[in-house]
């Protein structure tokens, strides 16, 4: 259920609606012009505006990643812009902040929204007020990511500094699914000012070194999420992420060389691509109201085996700072499916060779369920089927009992028809 009433804004809004992904520059070290161009016009093809690119305080990509995303966006007619990261290498300084805004701010890659250079973070609660300073010496539109605070707090103490609110809140606690609730209440303590909406697939990091191991529920998440989007209507929203393997909420190509160490284990040979197959569709619903389907598609995701089949390996439900949990509650055994359908159709999921399981709709678009493993395993095949006609069939690796190294891996495999 909602927390919150839905906000109904009398104002302009700040521009069309836009839709951006989370680029991880400290990802991309090994970049060259080509791997930027390349994922660029993945991102166009499933109707992204821009890249917000996080760029830490100390790291180096900043100064030699950064003018090679601008100059890609400009070759190729897309957009990026800045998202500058307070936490990962602590806070940037005012002038650091000025001087980088003010170096990109004309680049024909630059996304503008009013004319201005948009800006955002991550995080920086607790320098809020350096951007009275910068703002003074730069034009900018500011849409920082400042959740570590409420809402509420957010309204009283640091709207005078920015032209929206981004929200990090994109997943659930629990074994529960997430809600649209925190999204009104940070749309309603940012209004008349923009929202932008997190919007992720996945959760499951297993980086020791930098204190993390837990999952969050995503299941039927990448579908319901855009669902809500509908509901909520943002200014902008933004995916969470394009390319950050150690937390598994990458809808980008896999960059072995992004992969922090330790990830390998949950991100080899586990695409997420198929999640991006489906925004055009999404997006177009979000734009326009009106989306369309010129190619009946079909997009499946599992993990490989039962969560209670391997070791957890110290993985826990929820974070640290929250109530902790089985971790083989929070996630559900079960294959998820998102077919687009142009005319009633039904859905069949086989496991193995047990029996297969048949679902209908009767209705035109994005038909979205799921199937419980329920003890079956071996490989997976996911077919729309029309009459006896079978209009799209697709497999996936086996679902087993014996995981590998004995440990069960929390990130989910994605696959589907082009």
């Amino acid at each position: 259920m909602a927390t919150a009433e839905r906000v109904e804004h009398s104002g302009k809004m700040a521009g069309p609606k836009s839709v951006f992904a989370h680029f991880i520059v400290g990802n991309a070290n090994a970049y060259g012009q080509s791997d930027w161009v390349n994922d660029m016009q993945l991102a166009q093809a499933a109707g992204i505006d821009a890249f917000a690119l996080n760029v830490g305080a100390t790291d180096q990509t900043t100064t030699t990643q950064v003018p090679q995303a601008y100059s890609a966006a400009a070759q190729i007619g897309f957009k990026v812009f800045l998202s500058f990261d307070y936490a990962a290498q602590g806070p940037w300084s005012s002038q650091a902040v000025i001087n980088t805004i003010r170096t990109y701010a004309n680049s024909p890659g630059q996304f503008k929204v009013n004319g201005l250079p948009l800006v955002s973070t991550f995080e920086g609660t607790t320098k809020a007020s350096d951007w009275a300073t910068i703002r003074q010496s730069t034009p900018l539109f500011l849409v920082p990511e400042w959740t570590s605070i409420a809402p509420n707090d957010f309204k009283s103490s640091d709207e005078q500094y920015v032209d929206g609110v981004f929200s990090w809140d994109a997943w659930a606690q629990g074994a529960v699914d997430k809600t649209d609730g925190s999204d009104l209440a940070w749309q309603s303590a940012a209004a008349p000012k923009a929202y932008m909406m997190p919007v992720s697939p996945w959760f499951y990091t297993n980086l020791p070194q930098y204190g993390k191991n837990w999952v969050w529920r995503g299941d039927d998440m990448w579908h319901n999420r855009w669902q809500q989007v509908l509901q909520v209507q943002p200014q902008f929203v933004e995916i969470l992420t394009w390319n950050d393997y150690g937390e598994s909420h990458y809808i980008g190509p896999i960059k072995e060389q992004g992969i922090p160490q330790g990830a390998q284990t949950y991100v080899d040979n586990m695409p997420h691509d198929h999640w991006r197959d489906l925004l055009p569709y999404y997006i177009q619903a979000y734009k326009t109201g009106q989306p369309g389907i010129t190619k009946e598609k079909l997009h499946f995701w599992y993990r490989l085996s039962p969560a209670a089949a391997g070791s957890s390996n110290g993985t826990a439900g929820n974070a640290p700072w929250q109530p902790s949990t089985s971790p083989n509650v929070v996630v559900q055994d079960k294959v998820f499916f998102t077919a687009l359908l142009t005319s009633p159709a039904t859905v069949t999921v086989q496991i193995g060779s047990n029996e297969t399981d048949i679902l209908s709709s009767n209705a035109v678009g994005a038909f979205h369920s799921s199937v419980p493993f329920n003890g079956r395993t071996g490989s997976v095949k996911v077919s729309i089927v029309r009459g006896s006609d079978v209009v799209v069939s697709e497999a996936g690796p086996a679902i087993t009992n014996s995981p590998p190294n004995g440990l069960t891996n929390y990130n989910a495999w994605v696959g589907g028809s082009g």
